[in-house]
């Protein structure tokens, strides 16, 4: 974010809140304005990531797996290599 403009803002918080966040901010070695951020830019990042429709092929793909797994025809893989040697 070099070169950016910056906004500073005051937050209110309750302080059973305050040091709630402070405490998660100190576990991960942040401070509690770099934390606010951090938290403010995945949240803001989770919110707008584009998403796109299946095509046609995809759609039928899945909801045919969807269906084999429903019906009990699929298996739980506990060890790939193991699967893959067994092919």
């Amino acid at each position: 974010m070099a070169n950016t403009q910056s906004t500073q803002i005051k937050v209110t918080l309750p302080q059973e809140l305050y040091l709630m966040v402070k405490a998660n901010a100190d576990k991960i070695g942040l401070n509690l304005a770099a934390y606010i951020r951090h938290l403010t830019i995945n949240d803001s990042w989770e919110k707008n990531l584009p998403t796109f429709p299946m095509s046609t092929k995809t759609e039928a793909r899945g909801q045919k797996a969807l269906k084999e797994y429903e019906a009990g025809k699929t298996i739980k893989v506990e060890d790939i290599d193991k699967f893959f040697k067994n092919l």
